[in-house]
């Protein structure tokens, strides 16, 4: 009797399991970096309460899955920048449905035909170009096509101690006063080491090449230069780039910057009252301003703008977030599923502006949900005059550590300007015909 009843217990269960009902929705697959925040906000969908890059897009996601039950939503979280593991999951043939890219990576897979062009998604979307920022389209569009759906521009902006600039007369109407050009720069920096004691710019100029490429690559952008004529060139022995770095080369010989610092020990100099201005990135706005009002550090009034013009006309050297879909096989209602998702990122772009990046919708761009947040309106011109590199150049980061390198050799003097320059474009080149 017992070993019968055990049978019939058996063949129940079978016959229950054949009867569930198999789970039809289509998976959506969502990959991203920004950290893992499990712990605070794995269960929260209020997104105007949700703080930092990962706080906000954890959220978002969250709202997502809990307004679309039709869609199984599966999110991957990946450690910075997370492309290795992208490239693995490529080469499986398993890749994900939506990943987070920096715009200036974007090539590197799309010239591989390894990304699907989204100009069909966001049409269905509702979001139509005229709709996104100038900065936002020429992050996302390669060879006349959409492939990414941008999210945000982030860039270097002038980040300024504006009690220490009081100090040394560089103060009008409540605004810093800004070089118009690189011979009033110096003038500036003399003026406030004199009054201060303290070095004019804090710079990471060490462990830091997108520091010095940065600045090099504004004040070229500025000019008209023409970086790389081609996929496979580099032009950076010019007259236009001696010029630029000649003036950081004169900063720190001059003791006019910090020298010898790392990011974090820039900050820490920033923060700690060090210096006048300190050139980092759109991120670090919201850290700055609550410093600035905490009490506790010895910056007390702070200012920030971006970078002065000095050469040309305005431009910033800028990149960006963006979520793109990599090539694979999908249903039609996974397709959907995708441009559900992207119709639904449009409406928090807004949100997102609260990590200090720029937004990449217009409309964000001129809504008080932006203008009213500390400093926006004074950087918001970013969203126009950023520029990136010709869509058509790829490994942006190798190159750019190369450059670095050679860059920093030339400030400090251990390379002179014009020699440092040839093998910067030198070693670039070599690399470039590699691929």
């Amino acid at each position: 009797m017992k070993a019968k009843a055990i049978l019939l217990a058996l063949l129940c269960t079978a016959t229950l399991a054949g009867c569930q009902q198999a789970d039809t929705r289509p998976t959506l697959v969502i990959q991203r970096f920004f950290g893992e925040c499990g712990a605070v906000y794995g269960k929260s969908t209020d997104v105007a309460k949700a703080d930092t890059e990962c706080g906000i897009v954890t959220t978002i996601l969250n709202k997502f899955a809990a307004e679309n039950p039709d869609i199984r939503v599966k999110v991957n979280i990946v450690a910075w920048p997370g492309y290795p593991q992208l490239s693995a999951q490529i080469a499986a043939g398993d890749p994900p449905d939506l990943v987070t890219m920096h715009q200036s990576v974007i090539s590197d897979y799309q010239a591989r035909g390894l990304l699907e062009p989204v100009d069909g998604m966001l049409a269905e979307a509702g979001i139509k170009a005229d709709m996104l920022t100038p900065a936002g389209q020429r992050g996302t569009i390669k060879d006349g096509r959409f492939y990414a759906l941008p999210w945000d521009t982030i860039g270097r902006l002038w980040h300024i101690n504006t009690g220490l600039m009081a100090k040394a007369g560089l103060m009008a109407n409540g605004k810093p006063v800004l070089p118009r050009n690189p011979a009033e720069l110096i003038d500036h920096a003399r003026r406030f080491k004199a009054a201060t004691g303290k070095p004019y710019l804090i710079q990471a100029q060490v462990a830091a090449p997108d520091y010095l490429v940065a600045n090099l690559y504004t004040y070229l952008l500025a000019q008209h230069a023409t970086i790389f004529p081609d996929a496979r060139h580099i032009r950076l022995n010019t007259a236009e780039a001696r010029e630029i770095v000649a003036l950081y080369r004169t900063l720190n010989q001059e003791k006019l910057t910090t020298v010898a610092q790392d990011f974090p020990s820039a900050t820490a100099s920033f923060v700690n009252g060090g210096g006048g201005i300190f050139p980092t990135g759109t991120w670090m706005i919201g850290p700055y301003e609550e410093a600035a009002h905490s009490g506790h550090s010895a910056l007390k009034s702070y200012a920030v703008v971006p970078f002065p013009r000095l050469w040309g006309e305005a431009a910033a050297f800028v990149d960006g977030h963006g979520w793109i879909v990599p090539k694979d096989e999908r249903s039609p209602a996974e397709r959907k599923a995708i441009v559900r998702f992207l119709a639904f990122l449009a409406r928090y772009n807004a949100d997102w502006t609260r990590t200090g990046h720029l937004p990449a919708f217009r409309a964000v761009l001129n809504s008080p949900s932006f203008t009213r947040q500390p400093h926006r309106s004074d950087i918001a011109a970013m969203a126009a005059t950023g520029q990136q590199l010709p869509g058509y150049v790829q490994r942006q980061s190798a190159i750019q550590g190369l450059i670095g390198e050679e860059l920093e050799a030339a400030v400090t003097g251990a390379k002179p300007i014009d020699r440092a320059l040839a093998d910067a474009e030198r070693r670039v080149n070599e690399l470039l015909s590699q691929i």
